[in-house]
């Protein structure tokens, strides 16, 4: 599986939201402060040479998340706000393909490649990369433009956020996508 401009991969930025920068709320630790910076240079990228870009975002059914709509942490993060035409596919569940129409638009586009970044990388992201790479799309999912937090497991104990993310890419790589870091995914796409 190789990535080119030839196939036309859309880029798909997943609930880069202001909700997310409570940190306490998430877990207490967040890893990857650089995940949004990372997105936004594949987003300029994107935009330069006019390949398609999908924002996706979660409205919480939750009243009382920090990321339900008409609450302020809804919205998307300035960096990687959408532009006017950049279609925003609102979802309530982890997968960017559950009661929406993310496939159908993809496939009405005849999009095959897809490079997936966003939060957070053991929910959301690797829910939807895993049902890409079901349905059959070359998924690429950019590393260091995603990020997580603490988890505690069943068992009471914390897990750092680091690991929680590379434990989340480890199972995610060559299995339902290849995983890569931004300056890596850009210079194939330069050739």
């Amino acid at each position: 599986m190789s990535i080119s401009l030839e196939g036309n991969p859309a880029l798909v930025l997943i609930d880069f939201q202001k909700g997310f920068e409570d940190i306490s709320y998430w877990g207490g630790q967040r890893n990857n402060p650089a995940a949004e910076a990372n997105a936004a240079r594949l987003l300029h990228y994107w935009r330069e040479n006019n390949l398609p870009v999908i924002h996706i975002q979660h409205c919480s059914s939750n009243p009382d998340s920090r990321l339900a709509e008409g609450q302020e942490g809804n919205e998307i993060k300035d960096l990687v706000k959408p532009l006017a035409g950049e279609p925003v596919i609102k979802k309530n569940v982890n997968s960017a393909f559950i009661g929406t129409d993310l496939k159908q638009q993809l496939d009405d586009a005849g999009i095959s490649q897809l490079v997936i970044a966003g939060l957070t990388t053991d929910h959301c992201v690797s829910t939807t990369t895993r049902m890409a790479g079901n349905y059959g799309y070359e998924t690429f999912l950019v590393a260091d433009a995603c990020a997580t937090f603490n988890k505690v497991g069943a068992d009471g104990q914390n897990y750092p956020a680091e690991l929680i993310h590379d434990t989340a890419l480890a199972s995610l790589h060559n299995e339902f996508a290849i995983v890569m870091n931004t300056d890596e995914l850009i210079d194939k796409l330069k050739g």
